[in-house]
């Protein structure tokens, strides 16, 4: 029996002690790096790797070259609506991002404040960022409630944060673990009120943001509607193989690659002027 207990006592030490003596492995560099991969950080969808997204977008390709060659029978009018539906799941993913960015704008704030509540009422840092998980925004809840298991399996705050930076792939997440990863290293007396403040800032940038988005919103859907007008005549055009095989000449396809360059141009143009100033992520 004494053999055992001092076996056990030997294995819990050598465990206690790799677990502060051993160096940590740094972190490896992930698919983020790229801008695909980060794209597909701010949409969500930090599972789905770039090589299916391509692989979707080359699929679109070739059917929509397929299907408009067989209507129309003109190779450069295919082609180019076959680039469009190549483009169509990076759209999409543009879409999604900066609608997954505008929904944690809105609930930020309440998280924040459910931070604050958590550290007055007396819970150590990790349960109370682990609690929004359960009691947090209904956007925040997933990322937070994979945290809470991280923390749950390794014990290490820093590793967790790291983790939930990168699935939050949010400006204002950022600012908000960081913040407490300080906390937590150095000490944090007045993280509550510091808390409270960052809530009031969010709820004043949001706000302030969603009028202007408001304002803005009908120029954007104008333009888009400017911009695909002449493209949706070109598809109809297709199915009347006599008008649209002028476009199969050089002429025709001088044309279409005018058109086309003057349209992502002006579009590109109105997006850059009418964008709102977008945080940078920090120490991503």
């Amino acid at each position: 029996m004494g053999a055992l207990v001092g076996l056990g006592v030997g294995v819990g030490l050598m465990l206690v002690w790799s677990a502060f003596a051993l160096p940590r492995r740094p972190r490896t560099p992930t698919r983020t790096s790229t801008a695909l991969g980060r794209l597909l950080g701010r949409a969500g969808l930090g599972d789905v790797t770039s090589a299916s997204v391509l692989s979707l977008c080359a699929a679109l390709f070739v059917v929509a070259f397929v299907l408009v060659q067989a209507v129309s029978r003109t190779a450069p009018v295919a082609f180019v609506f076959a680039v469009m539906a190549a483009y169509l799941p990076i759209a999409v993913l543009r879409q999604r991002a900066a609608r997954r960015l505008r929904d944690f704008a809105e609930v930020w704030p309440e998280a924040v404040d459910n931070l604050a509540s958590a550290v007055r009422a007396g819970l150590s840092l990790p349960d109370a960022v682990a609690a929004l998980g359960a009691t947090g925004p209904e956007a925040l809840r997933a990322d937070f409630a994979r945290f809470a298991l991280d923390y749950q399996v390794t014990g290490r705050f820093g590793e967790c944060l790291d983790r939930l930076k990168d699935r939050l792939a949010d400006p204002v997440g950022d600012r908000v673990v960081e913040g407490l990863r300080l906390a937590r290293e150095v000490g944090g007396g007045d993280l509550g009120r510091l808390l409270r403040n960052l809530s009031g800032f969010l709820r004043d940038d949001a706000r302030t943001r969603s009028e202007l988005e408001s304002r803005q919103a009908w120029t954007v859907n104008g333009a888009r509607l400017a911009v695909s007008a002449p493209w949706i005549v070109l598809l109809l055009m297709s199915f009347q193989t006599t008008a649209i095989r002028h476009y199969a000449s050089p002429g025709g396809v001088v044309v279409l690659g005018i058109g086309a360059g003057v349209c992502v141009l002006a579009y590109t143009a109105m997006m850059r002027i009418g964008r709102l100033p977008v945080e940078k992520r920090i120490l991503s």
